[in-house]
This record gives C-alpha cells, sequence and structure tokens, in this order.
C-alpha cells in the first residue's frame, strides 16, 4: 500500500524519518523503492544512496495524476517496502492549493500516512494539532505520528497522555538529543556524494531506524501497493544515438525517469565529468548538463581548460545539448560566486552568471518563443525553478515567456534555461531531443 511520511509543516524532521526507515530497511536486506512528493532532486539522492535504487519523483503538476500513479505501480513490483517522502506541510500544494501536496498524492494512491510533529516546547497541544490533521480531511488515512525532538521520557509521558483519547498511534519517538545534523547549504541539505562521512551517516540512520519506531505497528503499511507491469510511459526505440550525461559533484540534478525514457528510446547514455574527463568523447551525439552545484565547483570547472575546449569543439560541429539551470550557468561565460570572484567557463552565451542572495523558487507556466532541440515554438509546459543565480543580459531570443519575462537561450541545436522539465511525463521531449541529437554526423 505504500506509506507516505508527512509533516505538518516543512523543517519537523520527515526526511530524517524517511531516511532513518530506508536504512534500517535496507539494512535487514530488505528491497526498499523510494519516492519524493514534488520537484526536489537532493533529498532523492540520499534515499538513492541508501536504498541502492533510483528514487523517483512524484509531481502531478510536472507530469500527471495518471502518471505518478503509473510510476509508483511500476517501480514497485519485486519490493518488500515502498516509502513515499512527502514535501513541505502535509496540505501544501501549489499558490495556496492542494495540487502537488502530500495529501493529493496520498489520495491518489490511496496510502496511509504517517504524520510526523517537532513537539519541542509542546505537550497537551499536540492532541489539537493531531486532531486537526485528522479532521482536515477524512479521507485520509493519518495510521500515526512520529514525535520529533522529544526532550525527555516525562515530556514522552505528557505527550502519550495528550494523544490516548484520539487513537492514532504513536509509531515513532525520537529524542532530541538523538538528532542527526544533515550538513546543508543554500539549496538544502549537501548531496551524499560530497559527504565523506556518508557511510557513518547511513549507519546512525539505521540505528536510529532500528531503535525508535514501533516495528510490529510499521511493517503491514509498508508493503507495496498493487503493482503493474506496464511501464508510466509507453515508446518504443527511435534511433540509436549515444549521450552524454553530466554526472559528478557539480551536476547531478536529474529525474531517474529521464534515464529510464532515453534507455527506452533506443539511446546509450555515458556519464561524464566536467570536473574530472579531460575531454568529451568523440562519439557523442548529445550532451545533457543538469543542474547542480557549479557555483561551489567553479574554480576546478574554470581549471578544466582541456574539457572547456572540447564542449566548445563540440558546439561547433553541432552536438545537441540540454542545459538546466547549473547547465545553464556553465555555458554561460563565467560565474561570479557569493564571495564576488569571477571564473570564466564556456562562454557559449553572452551573460554571467552572478549568484545572489534572493531565491527564485516554484512552479512556472511558460510558453516557447521558439524551436529548440527540445520543445516546439508555442508549446506550453509546467516547470519548476530554483536558483540563487540571475544572467548580466536578458537574452536576444529568448526561449520561454515566463511569468512575464523573457527567459532562457536557445537554438535549433541547444536548449538551455534555469526551468527545469520532468521528461517522464512528456516522451515527445525525449523524442524530440533524440531526433535531433541522431542528425550529428
Amino acid at each position: 500500500m505504500a506509506l507516505v511520511i508527512a509533516g505538518d509543516r516543512s523543517g519537523v524532521g520527515k526526511t530524517t524519518v524517511a531516511l532513518a526507515l530506508n536504512a534500517a530497511l535496507s539494512a535487514r536486506g530488505q528491497r526498499v523503492q523510494t519516492f519524493k512528493v514534488g520537484p526536489d532532486y537532493i533529498d532523492p539522492l540520499f534515499h538513492t544512496a541508501i536504498s541502492g535504487r533510483p528514487c523517483r519523483n512524484l509531481d502531478v503538476i510536472l507530469t500527471s495524476p495518471e502518471y505518478v500513479c503509473a510510476c509508483v505501480g511500476y517501480h514497485s513490483q519485486g519490493m518488500d517496502a515502498v516509502l513515499i517522502e512527502g514535501v513541505m506541510g502535509l496540505f501544501d500544494g501549489r499558490g495556496g492549493s492542494h495540487e502537488g501536496s502530500t495529501a493529493q498524492i496520498a489520495q491518489l494512491l490511496q496510502a496511509p500516512l504517517l504524520l510526523v510533529l517537532d513537539v519541542q516546547k509542546q505537550a497537551a497541544s499536540v492532541a489539537a494539532v493531531v486532531y486537526g490533521f485528522c479532521h482536515y480531511d477524512p479521507s485520509l488515512q493519518i495510521a500515526g505520528v512520529v514525535l520529533n525532538r522529544v526532550a525527555s521520557d516525562r515530556h514522552r509521558q505528557l505527550l502519550e497522555a495528550a494523544l490516548a483519547p484520539l487513537g492514532v498511534p504513536i509509531v515513532g519517538v525520537l529524542y532530541r538529543d538523538q538528532a542527526l545534523a544533515l550538513p546543508s547549504r543554500h539549496l538544502g541539505l549537501v548531496p551524499p556524494q560530497e559527504s565523506r562521512e556518508f557511510q557513518a551517516l547511513g549507519d546512525r540512520l539505521a540505528h536510529l531506524g532500528n531503535t525508535c519506531f514501533d516495528w510490529e505497528r510499521l511493517t503491514p503499511l509498508l508493503a507495496p501497493a498493487p503493482t503493474s507491469s506496464d511501464p508510466p510511459f509507453s515508446v518504443s526505440p527511435l534511433t540509436q544515438v549515444t549521450i552524454g550525461i553530466a554526472q559528478d559533484a557539480a551536476f547531478h540534478f536529474y529525474y531517474a525517469d529521464t534515464f529510464d525514457l532515453c534507455h527506452a528510446l533506443g539511446a546509450t547514455l555515458t556519464p561524464v565529468s566536467p570536473l574530472r574527463d579531460t575531454h568529451l568523447p568523440p562519439d557523442l551525439n548529445g550532451l545533457i548538463l543538469g543542474g547542480g552545484f557549479p557555483e561551489v565547483f567553479a574554480p576546478e570547472l574554470a581549471a578544466n581548460h582541456s574539457f572547456l575546449g572540447s564542449l566548445r569543439q563540440a558546439i561547433q560541429r553541432g552536438i545537441a545539448i540540454y542545459a538546466e539551470c547549473g547547465g545553464l550557468m556553465y555555458l554561460s561565460q563565467g560565474i561570479q560566486t557569493f564571495e564576488g570572484h569571477y571564473y570564466p567557463l564556456v562562454g557559449y552565451w553572452p551573460p554571467v552568471a552572478h549568484m545572489g542572495k534572493k531565491l527564485t523558487l516554484g512552479y512556472r507556466q511558460a510558453t516557447a518563443l521558439q524551436t529548440t532541440v527540445c520543445v516546439q515554438a508555442g508549446e506550453k509546459v509546467q516547470g519548476h525553478e530554483f536558483h540563487y543565480s540571475c544572467l548580466s543580459v536578458p537574452p536576444p531570443r529568448p526561449l520561454w515567456q515566463l511569468a512575464g519575462e523573457p527567459e532562457g537561450w536557445g537554438n535549433s541545436r541547444i536548449h538551455a534555461s534555469y526551468l527545469h522539465l520532468h521528461w517522464g511525463g512528456h516522451p515527445q521531449w525525449a523524442m524530440r531531443f533524440l531526433q535531433q541529437a541522431a542528425k550529428v554526423g
């Protein structure tokens, strides 16, 4: 049936609880499939590293309700446990609505919920919070609560007494001194591939999962929902091309479904590293530059002159390129960091990417103003932005009309934008990209 880990608001410990459950189950040799509600890239990296299976994003805005249900059904096949980490507060969706919320996903899947609560500095009042969440939408099945940041045994007793009349089971208790400090920076958690102590963190999470939860109550909730052998997208091999995927500490924001879709369409995917590699593989037809943290690794990226030169040559011979956010920044003249240091990069576009204090965040509806290797002029899309940088000059021929503003750089061979797209729910974007890539000799 899959278990959804929700919270009454952001910052209550959903990620810690979900990772602890994942780690405990995985350490027992259980086959765990994880999902993350919403467009976030970073939390899924942790789940993937712990379970050894790609964590999938469930986003009805970037894909569709039908796609979400199909994705869960297909990827839950053969699993012992299915965990879904929610986003923000349980009912928080786009623009103050429930669209895209954890509650909507739970309703679509008919899945039970665990409600994670940060209970520091409260006792009897926790009952009012739980009562409100249980009765706000009775169609949801809140199967239990997890009490996080409990101060002491006496505090726990007060909380248990307050919740007892509601009949909602307490399935987990995490004491304040058990709190894990997951390292973070400007876009969220520091990804696991940058952590030298990730194995130790995983062990601590597994211990937390084994000792802080009522597994007799949890285990029945973790069984997979009815599964399906039909993948969430129905495509046939289209063309045989080789596509490079920038994958290293600087570039790693990808939806796993993108890779599945490209494979299903006949593409061979080759990982490349703008940080470590000296050049691009010579046989590439296309290159995908995802988001990530080029601003953090700008000195190393700028110092890799041979790779930059190789990419410039590939652009000159007409290689198809799809670049999102960090990839867009990499193709610019360079990056000016938070500290004001400038590092020259590919230089294909005129602007400089300046890091700033303002966060641009949220879902966007955009209309394509020109045809690129991915989209057709006039096409309307749903995407997501999440960045602290801005470009020094606007594009002369913008790719998108986005929230009333022109955005994105593109032409018949390159698509570069701050807008993150989910190809899984829109196979035509991948099909177009691979078809254009096949034209590269």
